[in-house]
């Protein structure tokens, strides 16, 4: 059996920024795709999705409380203890073990959607199989980074570039 894949799949501006420091996606809007940009097969793919915390509250308030991910298995991870929901699972505690049984199961891949305070010890426990990062053409100046500074290095290997109108899609595979 085939362990299955923690993929990466994240929109950020040409700078390296996921949001601005207000937690904002609106620049993100501005750029015109095409269709939903490869969405719906990466989509299909994953039955399980990893967010952070931050980043579940700001969807949620984004989605008006409409949870976007319902069918799939969904953890949030959060530092303070939180009551489970229909759709999500909260999670507290170390990280490497819990994704690492997570990975033994079968199914389809695993989508870490972020942010970059969740992705962080992601990559330095180099959990992270495949980055699939789609570049909008918008400099934003400052903001929340895609990667942090750490103790971690990634040698990478480009799977794949597609373009959806504005938008460049790169796709690696982390070497071990």
């Amino acid at each position: 059996m085939n362990e299955r894949k923690l993929v990466l799949y994240i929109a950020q501006s040409l700078d390296g920024y996921i949001a601005t420091k207000d937690d904002s996606l609106e620049w993100l809007f501005h750029v015109e795709g095409e269709g939903d940009n490869g969405y719906s097969d990466f989509y299909e793919s994953v039955d399980t999705i990893l967010i952070g915390n931050r980043t579940y509250d700001w969807i949620m308030d984004f989605e008006k409380g409409n949870f976007p991910y319902k069918g799939k298995e969904c953890y949030v991870f959060s530092r303070t203890p939180k009551v489970n929901t229909e759709y999500v699972q909260f999670v507290q505690g170390d990280i490497l073990p819990f994704v690492n049984k997570l990975k033994k199961q079968s199914g389809k891949n695993i989508w870490m959607v972020g942010g970059g305070n969740l992705l962080h010890p992601f990559l330095e426990e180099n959990l992270i199989e495949e980055l699939i990062v789609t570049i909008a053409p918008t400099v934003i100046g400052d903001g929340l980074p895609l990667f942090k500074p750490g103790d971690y290095k990634l040698n990478l290997k480009l799977k794949g570039t597609r373009t959806f109108n504005q938008f460049v899609e790169l796709h690696y595979e982390v070497k071990k």
